[in-house]
Formats: C-alpha cells, sequence, structure tokens
C-alpha cells in the first residue's frame, strides 16, 4: 500500500523533524505500507517553518489549491490514499473531487476520532490565528456541540523551534499549562491544533494530560488512511460519484487539465 501524506513544511529547513516524521509514520504503518512525504516548493518560503504564512487566508486559497492538484497526480501515480496533513483542511473539499482515491485530513479526521473515543474535546495549538477556519470546519462538520475551546502556547512559536531544535522542554512546559485550561472546561481529548505540536509530543512520548487523551493525529491519519484503502480493495466502500463534487470525467481529460494546470515548483 502507498500512502502520499503532504504537509506545509519544506524538507531540509528542520531535520529533527524531517526525522521526527519518517520514525513515526515508520512506527505507526504496518508492515507493506510505504509512506511518501510531500513538502512544498523549497522557493515558497525562506523561514524554518511556514506558521507566518499560514495565518492569512489569501495564502490558504494557495496552498489548498497546491494540495488539490498535488491529491489528484497522486491519485492518478498509484497511490492508495492521500493525507493533507494541515490542521485546517486546506483544500480537502477540491482534492477529494480531483483524487481517485481516499482523502483524508487533519482536522477532519482528528475531530471526528475525538468524537468517537470521547464527549468531548478541546483544542491546543500555537497558531491563534487559526482558531477562525478550524472552529468553522469543526461547525461544518457537525461537531461544535463537543468542543471545549482552543488554548494557545505562550511564547507559541518560540519554544516550538525550541522543540524542533531538539530542546522541547519549555515546549512541554507550556502545552502542559495550555491544556490544563483544556481539560479544566471537561475535554475529554486533547488535539494538537497544529502538526508541529503533534510531532513534538509524539516524539516526547507524552499521550494524556490530566486524564484527558491526547490524539496522535499524524498516526492517526495513516491507520485511517490504511483502513479505508483496505476498505474501498475489499469493496466494503467504494468512492462515491453522486453528485457535482464526486463526479469526475474522463481520466484522459482531467489528466490533461492536471497538466495544464501543473503548480509552478510542483516537484511531482
Amino acid at each position: 500500500m502507498r500512502i502520499c501524506f503532504q504537509k506545509h513544511t519544506i524538507e531540509g529547513r528542520l531535520p529533527v523533524l524531517d526525522e521526527a516524521y519518517r520514525r513515526h509514520f515508520g512506527q505507526v504503518a504496518r508492515s507493506g505500507t510505504q509512506v511518501e512525504i510531500r513538502t512544498l516548493p523549497p522557493e515558497t518560503y525562506g523561514a524554518d517553518t511556514p506558521d507566518g504564512l499560514v495565518r492569512y487566508g489569501a495564502v490558504e486559497a494557495l496552498f489548498a489549491s497546491y494540495f488539490a492538484w498535488s491529491a489528484g497526480q497522486a491519485g492518478s501515480s498509484g497511490f492508495d490514499a492521500f493525507i493533507i496533513g494541515a490542521s485546517q483542511d486546506p483544500g480537502l473539499a477540491e482534492a477529494r473531487a480531483l483524487a481517485s482515491i481516499p482523502v483524508l485530513g487533519y482536522g477532519e479526521t482528528a475531530f471526528h476520532l475525538a468524537a468517537m473515543t470521547g464527549r468531548s474535546f478541546g483544542v491546543v495549538g500555537f497558531i491563534p490565528e487559526l482558531e477562525e477556519p478550524i472552529r468553522e470546519n469543526i461547525e461544518r462538520y457537525g461537531l461544535l456541540p463537543k468542543l471545549r475551546g482552543f488554548e494557545y502556547l505562550d511564547l507559541g512559536r518560540e519554544v516550538v523551534i525550541e522543540a524542533l531544535r531538539g530542546a522541547p522542554d519549555a515546549f512541554l512546559t507550556a502545552f502542559g499549562k495550555a491544556a490544563d485550561r483544556v481539560t479544566a472546561a471537561h475535554a475529554e481529548v486533547i488535539i494538537p491544533g497544529e502538526g508541529l505540536p503533534n510531532e513534538i509530543l509524539w516524539a516526547a512520548g507524552v499521550t494524556s494530560h490530566a486524564g484527558a487523551a491526547i490524539l496522535d493525529v499524524d498516526g492517526a491519519l495513516i491507520k485511517a488512511a490504511e483502513l479505508l484503502a483496505d476498505l474501498r480493495q475489499l469493496g466494503s466502500l467504494q468512492m462515491s460519484s453522486n453528485g457535482y463534487r464526486s463526479r469526475r470525467p474522463p481520466d484522459q481529460a482531467l489528466g490533461h487539465l492536471l497538466a495544464v494546470f501543473r503548480p509552478a515548483g510542483a516537484g511531482h
């Protein structure tokens, strides 16, 4: 089985993070599953991480287009599932329209799994501007009654970058304080608000706080992708073609358009 995992980050900017993803997926994926990690083109930004850009809806619109194209390309290149590893699920609906394979989003998967395993959940992240689109998504997914709130880390970016450079103590302290606030609001499941904190927590072996479970969203995405791909191969759950957003043009026509609209700098 082949799974394509699309990230906001750029390979090589933070080697500790790159290695964390590889080790993480190597441990959670079953034998025989290959996970290809795709990142943004190197010229997209010059910083270590994209958090300075993802705070803007205009930038998310561009990333959404890129992720959707990447999903369509993956669907025609032999992958069995495609994952958008960004918490605000940029391009998720468009990716599903273009891809012939299951497409999963970080936020949608996290919130539904949290709702399945707890009566309530809270989000702890480091980019406050993302609360608005994530809250809108939770409402659209029908899960707003289960939300117990958003909390954000003091000195968020600074402690995240420090952790990604190999010194996680300040991050773990800040995360614990923010997690105290959502557990005080009776959240039973804590969802890392972005992929970077998720990887720091996983690498540190932190899976719960004050009795609340901390969902490893990235690991859950790999397992959910395996499940959906299995169900499709078994004939137990096929891709829908009923409706405007689900109907697909002939493969030749779609392949031609994917080539025409190939984003500048796309590596695949």
